[in-house]
């Protein structure tokens, strides 16, 4: 039993720290912060400004390093490896959603979602084919060709999602990413989250507004570096798993019955 829950886990941080300045300047974004997170959870983080939310996010998404502690991911620890090994980290198993969105103004909608895919040493065409599955999933193969400034918050944001998910990442990390949307876009958005959630993927997102909580199977409250409350509203039996998890050996085809020849008439005749 206790290898299987080891096997559930995706993320594990132990002690981890980020501080700034020395002395008198001082300061702790993080300190001695211990989190476990398991796959398929969809973890909502709160908290002020200032509490080290937006510091957590990048640390997992390897885009910044902790000044110690431990980070596993898979049950590897990544606190100090390589920046080409982060990277390639980055590319495979972690998608980002950004509340600016952070798309490239003077690329195509469909060359956007496919940047990721720059990493993973597919073609451009494998990359752009990709691109523009994930875009139909979104409803919006018809805006391939525009420029993002030709697309309205809400579209630019599902945009942001289709680039997050085109390389089949195993977490998806969020920062905030209604807070510059109207309440129908923001509800459109979470529909879109819990949607691929439910598909097994382990989301964890930074946020503000407590009315998104209802989407979450966790919620975590920080504060000063550190966990304040940590809830569950969902047990770990009913969290979604992977399809490639749940499907363990894909069954043969079933073969088409071989058909009778028919017999040639052997009446001569008369």
């Amino acid at each position: 039993m206790e290898q299987k829950v080891s096997e559930n886990i995706i993320i594990e941080l132990k002690g981890l720290t980020k501080k700034y300045g020395y002395g008198d300047t001082e300061s702790f974004a993080l300190k001695d912060f211990d989190l476990t997170i398991k796959r398929g959870e969809f973890i909502m983080i709160m908290g002020p400004s200032g509490c080290g939310k937006t510091t957590l996010l990048n640390i997992i998404g390897l885009l910044d390093r902790a000044t110690y502690g431990d980070y596993n991911l898979n049950g590897e620890n990544v606190a100090g490896i390589s920046a080409s090994r982060q990277a390639k980290l980055r590319a495979k198993k972690i998608g980002f959603i950004f509340q600016n969105f952070n798309l490239i103004e003077d690329l195509s909608i469909l060359e956007n979602v496919a940047l990721p895919l720059v990493y993973t040493g597919r073609s451009k065409t494998s990359r752009l084919k990709s691109a523009s599955t994930a875009l139909k999933r979104f409803h919006l193969q018809e805006k391939e060709y525009y420029l993002p400034y030709q697309l309205s918050g809400g579209q630019q944001q599902r945009v942001a999602i289709a680039r997050a998910i085109v390389s089949n990442p195993e977490i998806i990390l969020a920062d905030e990413p209604t807070g510059n949307l109207d309440s129908r876009a923001s509800k459109a958005v979470m529909e879109e989250l819990s949607a691929i959630h439910k598909e097994g993927n382990t989301i964890i997102m930074v946020t503000h507004n407590p009315a998104l909580t209802v989407y979450a199977t966790r919620v975590i409250n920080m504060l000063d570096g550190a966990i304040d409350t940590d809830i569950k509203t969902v047990s770990d039996a009913n969290l979604p798993q992977p399809v490639s998890v749940k499907i363990v050996k894909k069954l043969p085809e079933p073969k088409e019955p071989k058909k009778r020849k028919k017999r040639k008439n052997s009446r001569r005749k008369k």
